[in-house]
């Protein structure tokens, strides 16, 4: 099966980091966009930027940190933005409603299908987001946690809400699901006839009820759903003791022999 392709529409989607002071956070912040499929990444008043830091945590997202923005003010990333989500964790005394991501990745994704820019606004590493920057976004989200211990870094914190985002993309995995080749009746049935032998050739069947015994074991193997492979395996696995049986295949030697 073919790759899914990632939705045109998620080009509508950026993150803007607020006056990031460690360059390797911006690298890892665009390796979590890229793998989420997002590309835009805009920059307020980076402590550091370029820096050879960034491009090596961005590791295969190094496109992502050279084309990224650089703006002076926060105002300038949301210039022509509509959706504006701010990423806080911490108590605000504002009137802008707080969800969490999984709330507002439908919204958001809808949104940004409908051709409107959204932003995913992240403050600086120690400060967060200033009460000035948050009063320019018109949604507030939290990630939820434990109350006694959150601590996520900035690259966690866009992992997380660009997950949210791209699991209501429509992109599956089937194509990393193997391909199914299981096996036909007819193919069982005559897996089955083999073990029957096989179990005659070694003598297994003596002294058993050897009707009631196959039956099950067609019961058994038909109700496994095997693979075209898994019959071929212990297909070879018969023959083998099949040639034991018989003499074809001596014994091996046992070590110390």
């Amino acid at each position: 099966m073919n790759k899914p392709q990632v939705p045109d529409f998620l080009k509508n989607i950026r993150v803007v980091l607020a006056r990031p002071s460690h360059p390797g956070n911006i690298g890892s912040a665009a390796r979590a966009m890229k793998t989420m499929g997002l590309t835009r990444l805009y920059l307020v008043e980076p402590k550091a930027f370029p820096h050879e830091e960034a491009n090596v945590l961005a590791s295969g997202a190094v496109d992502v940190v050279e084309n990224a923005i650089v703006v002076s003010t926060l105002a300038e990333a949301l210039a022509d933005v509509s959706v504006a989500c701010a990423l806080t964790s911490r108590r605000r005394e504002l009137s802008t409603p707080l969800s969490t991501p999984r709330e507002t990745a439908p919204e958001l994704m809808a949104r940004a299908r409908d051709g409107e820019q959204v932003a995913l606004v992240f403050g600086n590493e120690t400060f967060g987001l200033s009460i000035d920057e948050v009063e320019q976004c018109n949604r507030l989200v939290t990630v939820p946690g434990n109350p006694d211990y959150f601590s996520l870094n900035l690259a966690m914190a866009v992992q997380v809400m660009t997950y949210e985002l791209f699991s209501h993309s429509g992109v599956s995995v089937d194509y990393l699901k193997p391909e199914d080749r299981t096996a036909t009746l007819g193919e069982v049935d005559s897996f089955c006839g083999h073990l029957e032998a096989a179990m005659a050739d070694v003598g297994y069947l003596e002294h058993r009820n050897s009707e009631r015994l196959l039956r099950r074991m067609r019961t058994l193997f038909h109700r496994a759903a095997l693979q075209r492979e898994e019959i071929d395996i212990l297909r070879g696995f018969f023959k083998q003791a099949q040639r034991f049986a018989d003499g074809t295949l001596p014994p091996r030697k046992k070590s110390g022999d």
